[in-house]
């Protein structure tokens, strides 16, 4: 049986799972390699460099996380800002989204240390999440691009507080907010 043409579009998949299920850990192209089934030169073939391969394989991985939050949530859109924060918490905080958060994790930790394009990975993908965000804000927000930085800024905080074993704290944050209910 022929192998299927090898291709950015067909290698992103590969990558990405093997990203998800083990992690950066320093983004290795022989690795990287072997999971997508090719060889250290093929990946830099398609891509060009390490440096793109990784944030095109983070930006594809960005939309596989919007695409999971968006079959999630389902079409409705939230009546409210506060609504629309305890969705995406709720999912959030589901296993199947585990292996996103920690993920991102590792990228914001590798764009703190100033690993080679981390920085502008993490931006390129807080960017899309930030216009899905806005995408989910109430039909009748006042000002959906605000809406959204703000409940960025909460949902980052609480996932990271609830990353660290501070599930309370960002429960307890959120209430006196007057974003959470009891």
């Amino acid at each position: 049986m022929p192998q299927p043409q090898l291709s950015r579009e067909t290698l992103l998949p590969r990558l990405a799972a093997h990203v998800l299920e083990h992690g950066l850990g320093g983004a290795s192209l022989r690795p990287l390699a072997r999971a997508a089934g090719t060889s250290d030169r093929m990946l830099i073939y398609h891509f060009g460099n390490k440096e793109t391969l990784i944030t095109e394989l983070l930006g594809y991985i960005a939309g596989l996380y919007a695409g999971a939050l968006d079959a999630a949530l389902g079409s409705d859109r939230p009546a409210t800002r506060q609504d629309c924060l305890a969705r995406i918490l709720a999912e959030g905080s589901k296993p199947a989204m585990q292996a996103f958060l920690v993920l991102w994790w590792d990228i914001v930790a590798g764009a703190a240390r100033g690993v080679p394009g981390y920085r502008e990975a993490a931006q390129e993908m807080m960017t899309r999440q930030l216009a899905w965000l806005e995408g989910q804000m109430p039909a009748d927000d006042p000002d959906p691009a605000g809406g959204a930085r703000y409940l960025m800024t909460l949902i980052e905080g609480a996932l990271m507080l609830g990353a660290v074993g501070h599930d309370d704290t960002a429960q307890q944050g959120l209430l006196a907010s007057g974003l959470a209910s009891p």
